[in-house]
């Protein structure tokens, strides 16, 4: 499963993407960066080190979002700031991360 198959209700913008006929070259290298990298493995390598959302504060974000996020700062060579107006910019992105444009992570 993919992390945007976790959401069960579509956006007319997840419709509308989902149906545009034609795969970007970068969403064609996230897809393959997808196939790629050993994600479970890695999940399980930070998950004893990652935020339970126990205690005071706000929600940490889904450890597998927070991942790919992570990745694609890396591979885009995108600062914090960079990532967070990427993420609000560029829909291929939110797709590979599992965000929707509701809540993308400052």
């Amino acid at each position: 499963m993919t992390p945007m198959e976790q959401y069960q209700q579509l956006s007319f913008a997840d419709v509308e993407y989902a149906n545009k006929g034609k795969l970007t070259r970068r969403e064609k290298f996230l897809n393959q960066l997808e196939e790629l990298l050993p994600w479970s493995v890695m999940r399980a390598v930070i998950e004893p080190h990652y935020a339970s959302g126990q205690g005071r504060g706000r929600r940490p974000f889904a450890l597998n979002a927070m991942l790919h996020v992570h990745v694609a700062q890396i591979v885009y060579n995108y600062s914090d700031p960079g990532m967070e107006d990427a993420l609000y910019e560029i829909e291929s992105l939110r797709h590979f991360c599992g965000i929707r444009l509701e809540a993308v992570p400052d």
